[in-house]
């Protein structure tokens, strides 16, 4: 007893939930389809009765008739991604892959026609079953309102309306009929959506390349916010101590304040086009042709330190090696990590920018290149704590297969902070 009054509310709640309609609608539109290809098959069907053919060739071409116009269609690269729209809007299925785009390989429009076929046959019985019972239910809910002595016809079956309480079997067998509908609705629909997946959806391999590619779009959205971090971190630390600067010697010292001002609009400008150049990257309508700002690389260090000093702050650099001999991506990197190492001195280091001296060494030789940049700190610094920019350092160096070394030091003068990067480079001339 309990488990058909458990069945029968199972089947309630199919009939109250909206997920049972969207199905029905969705084997609708597969019997809409059935029914435009039977219109073109009767189409060709007149003009194959008007020849003079044996009944083994009619019946082989009406076969093919039948068969070939869906799986041409379903062949298509469009009906996977029309198809899949359906499937996730009324069958509530969720691909890996989203949206759905167009079959592109073979073995894609093979599952495409395949998946086309099984919604065509199923949506052709539901929507057979749906006339039957909208047709025959229209007349059968109205049979204790006719007139006595009526008779009506069904194919096979003819019966009498007494138009009394013994026509009820009419109508409780419509409102049946319709709920019997609705249930195997309902049931199609799921079958359909658990195959959706494995039929529509990506196959394993194809899963894989859609992990990698997804793979490199966040590494490279990574590495961009890392240049973004770097970049427009060092320019707005120096702008930052350049105005203080500024502002301070203002009425003593105009030339200074005016050198610093200089300096604000020289960062800001190198700002831009790094900002610039990480945007032309970004861009979903950049054209091949179209050109974005070339990445800095060691060879541009000058220019950096030139700017960090602007703002009163001592840089003493320390250089050996030929460093044009770099490979243009390690360069590349390294410009960064002596940027960021800058950019950490700035922010961290808890004094004036006047009484800031930072020791920059960079050393080129058999065993690699060596980044070394030292920094007093005083007690309000909060440099122990390695924010982003340690962490993207880290990052960089670890795609290069170096090592990174950042914490506290001793001095001469007091307690320090510094950064030290090995990167295994063979010094021969790189290219891009």
């Amino acid at each position: 007893m309990r488990t058909v009054a458990r069945r029968v509310w199972q089947a309630i709640s199919c009939l109250l939930r909206t997920s049972t309609y969207l199905r029905w609608v969705y084997l609708l539109l597969g019997a809409a389809l059935v029914l435009a290809f039977i219109l073109v098959d009767s189409a060709l069907g007149a003009v194959l009765n008007g020849l003079d053919l044996p009944k083994v060739a009619t019946g082989i071409l009406w076969v093919l008739i039948a068969l070939i116009p869906p799986l041409v269609l379903g062949l298509l690269p469009a009906v996977r991604e029309v198809e899949g729209i359906a499937v996730e809007s009324l069958l509530a299925v969720r691909f890996e892959e989203r949206p759905l785009g167009p079959a592109r390989t073979w073995p894609q429009r093979r599952r495409t026609a395949l998946w086309f076929c099984l919604h065509l046959i199923a949506g052709g019985a539901i929507g057979i079953l749906s006339t039957i019972v909208f047709g025959l239910g229209a007349i059968w809910l109205a049979a204790p309102f006719r007139s006595a002595g009526t008779r009506d016809i069904v194919p096979g079956w003819s019966y009498d309306i007494h138009g009394n309480w013994t026509d009820l079997w009419m109508p409780a067998a419509a409102i049946g009929g319709l709920v019997g509908l609705f249930l195997l609705s309902a049931a199609v629909g799921a079958l359909l959506a658990y195959l959706a997946p494995q039929v529509l959806g990506p196959t394993a391999a194809e899963r894989i390349e859609l992990l990698e590619k997804q793979t490199a779009t966040l590494a490279e959205r990574n590495r961009l916010a890392r240049e973004l971090h770097d970049s427009v971190g060092h320019a707005l630390s120096l702008v930052t101590i350049q105005a203080a600067a500024a502002r301070r010697v203002l009425a003593s010292d105009p030339e200074f304040a005016e050198n610093a001002l200089a300096a604000m609009e020289t960062s800001a400008r190198a700002a831009l086009a790094d900002l610039d150049h990480v945007l032309g990257l970004l861009r979903d309508d950049r054209r091949p042709g179209d050109r974005t700002t070339p990445q800095a690389t060691l060879g541009g260090l000058d220019r950096l330190v030139d700017a960090t000093r602007a703002g009163g702050i001592t840089i003493e650099v320390e250089r050996t090696g030929d460093l044009d001999q770099l490979p243009a991506a390690v360069s590349r990197e390294a410009y960064r990590i002596v940027q960021e190492g800058l950019t950490n001195a700035i922010r961290h280091a808890g004094r004036p920018a006047g009484e800031l001296v930072v020791r920059l060494s960079i050393c080129l030789d058999a065993s690699g290149l060596q980044l070394t940049v030292r920094n007093p700190v005083s007690g309000r610094s909060d440099h122990s704590g390695g924010g982003r920019g340690v962490a993207g350092i880290r990052e960089r160096v670890a795609v290069l297969r170096g090592t990174v070394e950042a914490g506290p030091i001793g001095l001469p003068d007091g307690p320090g902070w510094q950064l030290a990067v090995r990167l295994p480079v063979s010094v021969t001339k790189g290219t891009t």
